[in-house]
């Protein structure tokens, strides 16, 4: 036995380890102190390990490992309640630590585990030399297991390669194989392209031929159409000259007879109508009415004259419209801007149209009132007055030319009236027989009521 320096034996209570007790060596002493902690009563216990006194040896082992550890370094009389309880356990291994002679067969962390708990004396070289062949047998079987582990790999890298050689050689072997099929591939896709653009080239051929064919079809049927109409024309030319002879057979007149009729009725109408114009009394000329003078009743021709209303006076449109079946032809917007253009279009529309109907019903001559559809943002929702036909341009058409589609419209001799501001409106329906009026002139009749 060490004695100290008093002369006295030492217990080998005063030994302190130098390093941190070892992980094996740490992991048996919990065991043996889990093993220990039901023996004992809770009066018995630290502190801070009571709470896990109904626990089992197995959770105390799990969930109180570091607190037993700290108890049974700190407390010496746990320490020592515990190694009581293992000496009860393990006699045989407790009685050779104390004799200072433990069995060469026990387990080096069994040893030092106890060795740990019962503080014989050399202890400290028990839990010392315990952990240096745990690490040695640690080692060992680290060595043993990366020694193993590293001829496992080298097979696996073996077969790996022999693998990977037979893949390679597979995958050149369809690798090639792709290759010729798709060199083949591509040949016919070259052959497939060419006979496409052959037959595109004869599609285009034979299109432009039809087209051709079809062309000269259409200038085949255009011509025969053509010739088709001047023949009717001259068919029906031929049945109305026959007929006119035939009507004048049957009168006893020819052709040229019923042409020279037909002219002086034309005259004698004429002449009718000149004669409203100037006013002329309905009596037959006598000799004695042909001597210079002035007769009482009777008009100078300086009367006449003064009759003569000027272009700007409303009332020669009262005129205009008394003839019979006068035609009354308003250009909307080239009146409406020119009396009041500061008001809204429908405003302006609406204005227009309901004066036009009481000059409708007035002279009971025909009016239409035409206005340009480009103006429009909209189609427009209008109950068109009493009296008063309504019209729109379509499209692409100006009112101006609808103004010239209605005069044209029109048989030659009916009076038609057109209102319109334009100079070249008016310049058009005067060649074409209608009589043009200013949009002034149709606003102070209208102001009239």
């Amino acid at each position: 036995m060490v004695e100290s320096s008093s002369g006295e034996p030492d217990d080998g209570a005063a030994e302190v380890l130098d390093r941190p007790l070892p992980d094996g060596v740490r992991r048996r002493v919990v065991q043996i102190v889990s093993d220990g902690f039901g023996g004992l009563t809770l009066a018995e216990l630290p502190a801070q390990l009571r709470q896990y006194a109904r626990f089992t040896p197995t959770r105390r082992a799990k969930f109180a490992a570091n607190a037993m550890a700290a108890a049974v370094e700190s407390d010496t009389l746990f320490r020592q309640r515990i190694g009581e309880r293992l000496r009860e356990v393990q006699p045989e291994l407790t009685g050779a630590l104390d004799a200072g002679s433990p069995p060469p067969a026990a387990d080096p962390l069994d040893v030092a585990a106890a060795a740990y708990v019962l503080r014989p004396t050399g202890w400290v070289k028990l839990v010392t030399a315990a952990g240096e062949e745990a690490q040695r047998a640690d080692a060992e079987r680290v060595d043993d297991e990366t020694r193993a582990e590293l001829d496992r790999l080298r097979e696996e890298l073996v077969l790996a390669r022999g693998q990977t050689k037979a893949e390679t050689e597979r995958l050149r072997t369809e690798l090639e194989s792709v290759r010729r099929e798709a060199e083949s591939m591509h040949r016919k896709l070259r052959g497939a392209l060419s006979d496409v653009k052959r037959g595109e080239a004869a599609l285009r051929k034979a299109a432009a031929e039809v087209e051709a064919v079809r062309a000269e079809g259409q200038a085949q049927v255009s011509a025969a159409e053509s010739e088709t109409r001047r023949i009717k024309a001259r068919l029906g030319e031929a049945e109305a000259a026959l007929e006119a002879s035939r009507k004048a057979a049957r009168e006893g007149r020819s052709v040229e007879d019923m042409r020279v009729r037909l002219l002086l009725d034309t005259v004698l109408d004429a002449a009718q109508g000149l004669r409203r114009e100037l006013a002329l009394p309905p009596v037959s000329v006598r000799p004695a009415e042909t001597v210079d003078a002035v007769e009482p009743g009777r008009m100078s021709p300086k009367d006449i004259a003064a009759r003569a209303l000027s272009e700007n006076d409303p009332a020669i449109l009262d005129q205009l419209l008394a003839l019979p079946q006068a035609h009354l032809v308003v250009d909307g917007y080239n009146v409406t801007k020119t009396g009041y253009p500061t008001m809204p279009l429908e405003k302006q529309r609406l204005r227009l149209l309901g004066s036009l109907s009481q000059l409708a019903l007035q002279s009971g001559a025909e009016v239409t009132c035409v206005f340009d559809g480009a103006e429009l943002a909209a189609p427009v929702l209008l109950a068109p007055p009493r009296g008063v036909r309504v019209l729109f341009s379509k499209p692409g058409v100006t009112a101006d030319e609808l103004i010239r589609q209605l005069v044209r419209a029109e048989p030659p001799g009916r009076p038609v009236v057109v209102v319109s501001t334009d100079r070249e409106v008016a310049d058009g329906i005067a060649k074409a027989g209608a009589r043009p009026v200013a949009s002034a002139v149709l606003l102070k009749r209208l102001s009239r009521g």
